[in-house]
């Protein structure tokens, strides 16, 4: 996606996407930070997740293309480090970090065995990734393509493999050691694609679609309002718990990976 269009979703990102709790404490748990090490968390967006961590006294570092997310991040947190960058790209010294996070952002790439590279070389030896992020075969098989086909199948096409992820982390010095599939629970505050699992009704208010950079960069107008009119159809009349059901799978929806430098 192009800094504009991330500028563009920034301006209203937060207000459908903040830290969730239950999604941090696995990446709380992944990362093991320590408050004598140092993180960066990249393409961190507005910062939530980076502010959640700092508010619990760790140091990190937020990087992220979009100026206007980071303009966010900096009246939110204006004490803390904020960098623009990008994965492939980032205006930082060797060996400077501890761990990485990495949430919801790898799509976004435009080269993934250079931004695997650059994370490596910021890194010191025996430092911890934690990534969170979905790959082809879960977006194509969340309920939404029921509606959205050709979006799912463009942001599918978008999203690296985790035979792709792999080769390229292993290319770069670094080895995935763990990995945990994860289905949206109730209660999800961060409200990304498929957060409305369990209130479908979000999908139909726009603000809710523009907080989500498949809807705002890879949608047809066409097929949305299309799918739209079939969603609420289908809310109305009940059968889109019949739909939701109909999709589940049992490689969950999204993944989180842990990852060491070696």
């Amino acid at each position: 996606m192009s800094t504009d269009k991330y500028n563009h979703i920034g301006t209203t990102y937060n207000t459908t996407r903040r830290a969730d709790p239950y999604l941090f404490s696995r990446m709380f748990e992944l990362l093991e930070p320590a408050y004598d090490k140092s993180y960066i968390d990249v393409g961190c967006g507005t910062g939530n997740y980076t502010i959640k961590f700092i508010e619990q006294g760790y140091t990190f570092t937020g990087l992220d293309p979009s100026e206007t997310m980071l303009e966010i991040a900096k009246t939110r947190q204006p004490d803390s480090d904020w960098r623009i960058g990008s994965a492939e790209n980032i205006p930082i010294d060797d060996q400077l970090f501890d761990g990485a996070l990495i949430t919801l952002s790898m799509h976004h790439w435009s080269d993934l065995e250079k931004g695997c590279f650059e994370i490596a070389r910021v890194l010191k030896s025996g430092g911890r990734i934690v990534l969170f992020t979905s790959t082809p075969f879960q977006m194509k098989k969340i309920w939404l393509r029921e509606y959205f086909p050709v979006m799912l199948d463009r942001l599918a096409t978008n999203m690296p493999a985790y035979d792709a992820i792999q080769a390229a982390m292993k290319k770069a010095g670094v080895t995935i050691i763990k990995t945990e599939k994860y289905d949206v629970h109730k209660g999800l505050q961060d409200l990304f694609l498929s957060s409305g699992t369990f209130n479908p009704r979000l999908y139909l208010d726009p603000n809710f679609r523009k907080g989500i950079s498949s809807f705002s960069a890879l949608a047809d107008p066409e097929e949305v309002d299309k799918g739209l009119i079939q969603l609420e159809t289908d809310i109305n009349s009940g059968r889109i718990d019949e739909v939701i059901k109909s999709w589940k799978n049992d490689r969950g929806a999204y993944l989180f990976m842990q990852a060491e430098k070696s």
